[in-house]
């Protein structure tokens, strides 16, 4: 089973009323309905600071206001449901490789958090992890699964400003994650997503995830993202045998005529843009769009 399809089979269940993708640099949210409606709520800097170590939230009370301001909750007793999308710096996103998986689900978690335990930069045991497996395409009996695994309290502090505002926060993914939803399946793709200084960037073959990398650039350059790149057209050479056939952008502005040039010299690919039917993926919104694309599907 790919990420998409078993995203999808999540969203069989009622979806929640709305969904908000969270940055340094704002809310993003939608209202879930036949013509969902989105929108966007800055927020001053130094409110949000994303990282895997510590609290992102650094001002509760100005990020709870900022979301109680848009009035969804609308004075109801009765909290409203809500997707939360995590900024991706705010987690760890791996794909693990099992020659066997255990079928009982307690067990495989004692295996993700075993693999997990010496590659992320916190507790594993006060971790939140969740995971799914898809079939190698190799064939055979080896799994892979992806996993995403983001410090409990980051994740506590997110929700309870949401709380405070009367919302009730519900399903929790990474933006990245969501994003992927919007990247054209079949043969194998990249995607290079920039949001404020960090970039993802993903190799998908045939929709599945072999790999996530996140990294926060010293400096947002061309020069920066394309030594993130080049390791990972290698990584597709060695492991895939074979050349990426498209690499998906997002997020990156006025840089990205320039990034397109050199993508084309040094790779002979052509940058694609992520596109969504809801609205045109931004640096703030390319999760909640993605996610909206599964939900609204």
């Amino acid at each position: 089973m790919s990420v998409f399809s078993r995203l999808r089979h999540v969203f069989r269940d009622p979806p929640p009323e709305y969904a908000f993708e969270l940055s340094e640099s704002g809310l993003a949210w939608a209202r879930l309905s036949a013509h969902p409606k989105l929108g966007f709520q800055p927020i001053e800097p130094g409110v949000i600071s994303v990282s895997p170590l510590r609290d992102n939230v650094l001002q509760p009370d100005a990020l709870a206001a900022r979301a109680r301001g848009l009035g969804l909750g609308n004075g109801s007793r009765k909290p409203r449901r809500m997707a939360l999308i995590l900024p991706d710096y705010s987690a760890r996103v791996s794909v693990l490789d099992f020659d066997s998986f255990p079928s009982d689900h307690d067990e495989q978690l004692s295996l993700v958090r075993f693999r997990l335990k010496k590659t992320v930069p916190f507790d594993i045991e006060s971790a939140a992890v969740s995971f799914h497996s898809q079939t190698a395409l190799q064939g055979g009996k080896r799994v892979e699964v992806v996993a995403a695994v983001v410090a409990l309290e980051v994740v506590a502090r997110f929700e309870a400003s949401f709380r405070a505002a009367g919302l009730q926060p519900g399903w929790v993914t990474v933006s990245t994650l969501a994003a992927l939803a919007l990247v054209p399946t079949g043969g194998i793709a990249m995607l290079a997503r920039l949001s404020g200084k960090t970039l993802t960037v993903c190799v998908l073959n045939r929709s599945h995830l072999r790999l996530l990398r996140c990294v926060e650039l010293d400096v947002v350059s061309v020069e920066e993202a394309l030594g993130i790149l080049h390791p990972t057209v290698a990584y597709i050479e060695d492991e895939l045998k074979a050349r990426p056939e498209a690499l998906y952008a997002c997020g990156f502005g006025a840089l990205a005529a320039e990034l397109g040039e050199r993508v084309r010299s040094d790779f002979g690919l052509a940058i694609e843009p992520l596109r969504s039917r809801f609205g045109s993926p931004a640096q703030e919104n390319a999760g909640l769009l993605g996610y909206l694309e599964m939900v609204e599907d």
